[in-house]
């Protein structure tokens, strides 16, 4: 390995918590009074105090930055060999062995057959994975540690499915395998953040709702049995929605689809195994914290107005497709009529009118919006298909940044667990300042080969102290 990227094995535990290390995982300990609200984890600690240990498992979140789009084009920041493939490939396998997650919830994979599925093979990961749609050279994967999980179900997610919902708008029966669809949309992937990756000009009409919501973008959900005395079911969900925040309609249709598809599979779990699962999602979901509310009160810059893209007559096949009605969540975003970015989208145009005024609600809010601490904007999402709480948010709260590069720093990458008294967040894994030299002048560089940075969550399954508790071990 190249000994530039000596620092994921020499790092060791400092004041400010893990520094990444090839020998072992040191998340920060959570302090309990402060990391985390009553609501979570109050009624565990009552009951059965600190001093009880039960199975503990560890999920990480990374964007890998795909080698197809590690290019100077890209990043002309970077230097050289922290774009090579030898290097970077080494570089990755080395940092993710150091996690030892139970989970690792991978995005851009597009040496999944050639490279990561073996070489993770051989360190006690199986795997499950998806390609984007369209021959896109990258994906999504999940990769566990069989010696402590069971995988019992999974189902992938392709949000170009979305196309279907307009179907009977158009005069003519719907391909979605053409790629008339969304012309010239090769996603060039440029890496810098939310900044433009695509050639606006070349993918197709924007008016078209199936050219906006063929976007090529994926995700993948699995079913697993705990290998402990309790055997809990977890859900774990890995996702990389799309990136251009000026399509805010195709990002937060694909966050809705997503919950109505979670919501359905945890469904499906609970009958099928009968159980009642925990769920955790891991992902790029190229939305920033600080996207979850903007008022009207203080505008953003005037943005081109855009039309709607379908009439409500979309609806009905959306229910149809959702007989559960969690279709509900999102099938009204199709029938806005003319508006402007600015004043879109409130709740009011998506049926969630509470007399809140001119307050955009998009992707971060929404997926976090089954957060305790936020009370009454709950009851916001009336028909939210499965409440979810951000793990980082919920406990240091979210980090500065997650994505680091000249023209953009920010925080896009989450990890978030559906509130339940069936597992706790009891670590979590600590990422470097903004001042810190290892980052300083973006990513990647020689301590970090992607310009992302992985997040991790470490559960406690608190059915395992239970059985501990009434004798049954």
């Amino acid at each position: 390995m190249n000994s530039n990227f000596a620092i994921y094995e020499n790092a060791t535990l400092t004041s400010k918590g893990f520094r990444y290390s090839h020998r072992s995982f040191h998340p920060k300990a959570m302090n309990w009074e402060h990391g985390l609200s009553n609501q979570i984890v109050g009624t565990y600690r009552e009951l059965y105090g600190s001093d009880n240990k039960g199975f503990k498992f560890r999920l990480v979140s990374y964007n890998i930055l795909a080698q197809a789009y590690a290019k100077s084009e890209q990043f002309p920041h970077s230097p050289s060999p922290c774009r090579k493939w030898k290097t970077r490939s080494q570089a990755i396998l080395t940092l993710l062995k150091g996690l030892e997650a139970d989970f690792l919830c991978l995005q851009e994979v597009d040496e999944y057959d050639s490279f990561y599925k073996g070489n993770l093979e051989s360190h006690g990961y199986a795997s499950v994975y998806i390609q984007r749609s369209r021959k896109k050279p990258d994906g999504c994967g999940i990769f566990y540690k069989h010696k402590n999980v069971e995988l019992i179900l999974e189902e992938k997610i392709e949000y170009n499915d979305l196309v279907i919902s307009v179907q009977d708008e158009t005069t003519a029966p719907l391909d979605t395998d053409n790629d008339a669809l969304a012309v010239g949309n090769e996603d060039t992937e440029q890496r810098d953040g939310l900044t433009q990756k695509d050639n606006d000009g070349h993918r197709g009409d924007p008016n078209d709702p199936r050219v906006r919501l063929k976007r090529d973008c994926v995700g993948i959900m699995a079913a697993f049995k705990l290998k402990d005395p309790s055997q809990h079911v977890v859900i774990v969900a890995n996702t990389h929605l799309y990136w251009d925040p000026n399509w805010a309609d195709v990002k937060l249709a694909q966050a809705k689809y997503l919950l109505a598809r979670l919501a359905q599979f945890k469904i499906l779990v609970s009958d099928k195994f009968e159980c009642s699962p925990s769920v955790i999602v891991g992902g790029d979901f190229n939305s920033t914290p600080g996207d979850k509310v903007r008022s009207g009160s203080n505008p953003s810059p005037p943005i081109p107005p855009m039309r709607s893209h379908a009439s409500s007559a979309a609806v009905q096949l959306c229910y149809r497709l959702h007989a559960s009605g969690v279709g509900r969540a999102f099938a009204t975003i199709f029938s806005l009529g003319e508006l402007s970015l600015r004043q879109w989208p409130t709740p009011a145009n998506y049926g969630f009118n509470h007399g809140i005024g001119n307050t955009v609600v998009v992707v971060y809010q929404y997926l976090t919006s089954g957060s305790p601490p936020m009370g009454s904007s709950v009851e916001l999402f009336e028909d939210l298909p499965i409440q979810m709480c951000s793990f980082y948010a919920h406990t240091r709260g979210e980090p500065p940044f997650t994505n680091c590069t000249p023209d953009f720093t920010d925080t896009l990458d989450y990890i978030l667990f559906s509130p339940s008294d069936d597992i706790r967040p009891v670590s979590y894994l600590e990422l470097p300042e903004p001042e810190s030299p290892d980052v300083i002048g973006g990513l990647p560089n020689y301590h970090h080969p992607s310009d992302h940075l992985p997040i991790g969550a470490e559960f406690e399954d608190v059915r395992s102290i239970i059985a501990v508790l009434d004798g049954q071990l």
